[in-house]
């Protein structure tokens, strides 16, 4: 079953732009993540938080992939990460254009 990652953190910045250009190799790497379906980048400067939204093919991969990058964020200095995991119920999801796979 599809699952949804949700993580966010304190986060100063870059934001917008400026945040695109560092992060695209970010980016490209999660790109390759192993069963990820789609990732969508969150950030609020206003708040100084960041993280994104994911989705899955199954928990087991999203599960990974949550160790994997907080291992990443935490080496990068950040602390206070936040994350959850849903199950996608597919077919309401599907009547408000959810883009699943």
């Amino acid at each position: 079953m599809q699952c949804i990652l949700q993580i966010d953190f304190p986060f100063a910045g870059p934001f917008g732009e400026e945040m695109f250009q560092a992060m695209q190799p970010l980016a490209e790497d999660i790109a390759n993540e192993a069963d990820l379906l789609w990732k969508i980048w969150t950030e609020n400067p206003d708040n100084q938080e960041a993280g994104g939204i994911y989705l899955f093919a199954n928990q087991a991969a999203a599960e990974r992939y949550l160790v994997k990058h907080s291992e990443r964020l935490t080496m990068a200095g950040v602390k206070h990460i936040r994350s959850k995991f849903f199950a996608v119920n597919v077919p309401l999801s599907q009547i408000d254009r959810a883009p699943l796979a």
